[in-house]
C-alpha cells in the first residue's frame, strides 16, 4: 500500500513539473536592457560620467567617513572604553560602530548642511558644474578638519610635499589636510583613552593586591574586578560622560 501511495505522489510531482515547464515555455522571460545616459545628456546627474562618478564615490565612502569626519576619534574612544572595562565583546562591535556613526552624523550635521546648501543643491539644479561643486563641498569639510588638526601635524605633510604657506585653510590641499587630520584624531583619541583607563587600572591593582595578600594566587583578578568596574561605570553614568566628553572635544 505504501509503495502505491509513493508511486502516486511521484506521478503527481512529474505532472506538476510538466505543467510548470510548459507554462514557462509558452511565456518566455522578456528581454531586459539597461542603458546609461538620457536622450539629451545635458541634465546634471544623468550622464554616464555622472553615474560613474557616483559609483566611485560610493566605493570610497567608508574611507571618506573614517578619515574626513569625527568617526575615527569616536570609534577609537568607544573601543578603549570596552577594553578598559574588560567586557570583551560587550557591547558588540555592531553596537559600538552604530553608535559611532550616529554620533558622527550628529556632530557633522552643520558641516553636511553647508555642503548640501553650497554645493549639492546648486549642482542638482544645474547652476554649477561638477568641478565647482566639488570645490565648494571641500570648503566646509576643510574648515571642520582644520579646527581639529594640530599645527605640528599639518606642517609635517606640508613640508614633505613642499606646499607653500597658505593664507587660509581654503588654500590647503585636501591631500595634505586629510592625513594631518587623521593623525591628529588618532592622537586625541589615544589621549582620551588613557584618561579612561586610569580608574579601571586602579581597581585592577587594588583587587590584585588584595587577592595576593589573602593568598589567593590561583583566582584570576579579572573575575573579581570586573563586577566592581561595571558597578563603578554604572554609578557614575559612564556612557553619558563618555558621549558628553566626545561631543565637547570637537571645536566648532
Amino acid at each position: 500500500m505504501n509503495k502505491k501511495i509513493a508511486i502516486a505522489l511521484f506521478a503527481l510531482q512529474l505532472f506538476a513539473l510538466s505543467i510548470h515547464t510548459r507554462t514557462f515555455a509558452a511565456d518566455p522571460l522578456p528581454n531586459v536592457s539597461v542603458s546609461i545616459g538620457g536622450e539629451s545628456g545635458s541634465q546634471p546627474g544623468t550622464s554616464a560620467l555622472s553615474l560613474l562618478l557616483l559609483i566611485t564615490v560610493l566605493s570610497v565612502a567608508p574611507a571618506i567617513l573614517v578619515l574626513m569626519t569625527s568617526f575615527t576619534r569616536i570609534v577609537i574612544v568607544l573601543g578603549f572604553v570596552r577594553t578598559s572595562l574588560g567586557t570583551q565583546q560587550s557591547p558588540p562591535n555592531q553596537v559600538l560602530i552604530g553608535l559611532a556613526m550616529f554620533l558622527t552624523f550628529f556632530i557633522m550635521a552643520p558641516t553636511f548642511g553647508q555642503v548640501n546648501e553650497t554645493a549639492l543643491q546648486p549642482y542638482l539644479k544645474g547652476e554649477i558644474t561638477q568641478s565647482e561643486a566639488l570645490s565648494k563641498a571641500a570648503v566646509p569639510m576643510k574648515k571642520f578638519m582644520f579646527n581639529q588638526t594640530r599645527e605640528k601635524d599639518l606642517l609635517l605633510f606640508m613640508n614633505y610635499t613642499k606646499t607653500p604657506k597658505p593664507k587660509t585653510y581654503e588654500d590647503i590641499p585636501i591631500t595634505v589636510m586629510v592625513p594631518a587630520y587623521a593623525l591628529s584624531e588618532i592622537r586625541t583619541a589615544f589621549q582620551m583613552g588613557f584618561m579612561i583607563f586610569i580608574p579601571f587600572l586602579i581597581i585592577d591593582m587594588v583587587v590584585s593586591s588584595t587577592l595576593m595578600a589573602m593568598g589567593m594566587m590561583m583566582l584570576p583578578p579579572v573575575m573579581i574586578s570586573l563586577p566592581f568596574k561595571i558597578l563603578l561605570f554604572v554609578l557614575v553614568d559612564g556612557w553619558y560622560l563618555i558621549v558628553k566628553s566626545l561631543l565637547q572635544s570637537f571645536h566648532t
